[in-house]
């Protein structure tokens, strides 16, 4: 085949070399998917979601010992070198990516956000989602680093960036000043967990759920289904109410005001029978209290648990509702009203009587 240019015999170990990883990454993606078939979760995502990276990994392998046989000049081989190089170093930070999300999803399988008391699973969520993110940020910058570690012009002036880093990193830390404070703030509330996934927030005036932690900010789904988006680091500066970071119980409060001759033991026992019918009490707490005594009312605070916020506030609308119905039935004249002396408006009435009798006269 001397009689065949160089470039025309290149081409074709290149080819052959193509195909024959086409070939062996597929025989070698079935004899791992029956390998693994009967093994658990983890292993099975992935292998399967693998694929890709090992299609490429494989046709890198053999791409490379295709170009070491080829008759290539000494440019086109050195070419051809960088660029499987970094195909490898792809390969590396893609197939790290990918087995620390197919970890972290077989990791969370094991807890239920949906549970009635899931303050364990909102934990583990919270912390493992925010470590995925910052790990994935820092596989993806060491790849990135890598990469362009391997072109000479990089590494030549890596010492005049070395000795200029004191400026440098200055004017850097400046501009990626709000990147690098969310990041750190990420780190924080994964340590310390001021808040968690599905966590019950009030946050600047609205009530919801955080529905999201991602590496720079915070979506929380409000009550209405519209998503306030808060940056990471709002909540290690601004005093916000978690109300599910012990436990997803809460008390809920119930305010009527009624009429001094209102029986309060009658209303007490009426709060009781409504908490004890409703399927949304959790048989914690429930308490009838006179607390403020106004001009014309009293003041009775009604007390109520739920197993959680939404629960909580649907049990104290249903108090609401039946305990107003039960006093406009039974006790109507106890509902709040206007009165007005009577002993005053007789002798009102006297003087205005007497002034006309006189002016007749």
């Amino acid at each position: 085949m001397a009689w065949l240019p160089d470039w025309f015999v290149s081409m074709g170990v290149l080819a052959a070399a193509f195909l024959i990883g086409l070939a062996i990454q597929s025989f070698g993606f079935r004899f791992l998917t029956r390998l693994v078939e009967n093994k658990d979760l983890f292993w099975r995502s992935l292998v399967s979601r693998t694929r890709r990276p090992m299609r490429l990994a494989i046709l890198t392998w053999t791409l490379s010992f295709g170009a070491a046989v080829a008759p290539l000049t000494g440019g086109q081989a050195g070419v051809i070198r960088h660029i499987l190089l970094l195909c490898f170093i792809v390969v590396v930070g893609w197939m790290a990516s990918t087995a620390l999300h197919i970890w972290m999803i077989v990791y969370l399988r094991r807890f239920k956000l949906d549970a009635e008391d899931n303050l364990l699973a909102r934990t583990h969520v919270t912390q493992s989602r925010i470590a995925e993110r910052i790990l994935g940020f820092m596989i993806v910058a060491i790849t990135i680093a890598a990469m362009l570690m391997t072109f000479p012009t990089v590494q030549q002036y890596g010492v005049s960036l070395l000795a200029s880093a004191g400026v440098a990193g200055i004017v850097l830390g400046l501009a990626l000043q709000p990147v690098l404070k969310n990041l750190l703030a990420g780190i924080q509330l994964a340590i310390t967990q001021p808040i968690r996934i599905d966590d019950a927030l009030i946050v600047e005036g609205e009530w919801g759920n955080v529905e999201e932690i991602t590496s720079t900010y915070v979506v929380v789904k409000l009550w209405d289904w519209r998503r306030m988006i808060l940056p990471l680091s709002y909540f290690m500066e601004k005093p916000f109410q978690n109300w599910t970071r012990e436990s997803s119980a809460l008390i809920g409060t119930v305010m009527i005001y009624l009429d001094y001759s209102v029986p309060v033991g009658v209303v007490r026992r009426k709060a009781e029978e409504i908490a004890a019918a409703s399927k949304l009490w959790d048989k914690r707490v429930v308490a009838v209290q006179v607390t403020d005594f106004r001009e014309n009312v009293m003041e009775i605070r009604v007390l109520v648990s739920a197993p959680n916020a939404p629960k909580a506030f649907d049990l104290r609308c249903e108090m609401r509702e039946k305990l107003i119905d039960f006093i406009q039935r039974e006790y109507p004249s106890a509902l709040p009203k206007v009165r007005a002396e009577g002993a005053v408006d007789f002798d009102g009435a006297s003087d205005v009587a007497a002034r006309h009798a006189s002016m007749q006269s």
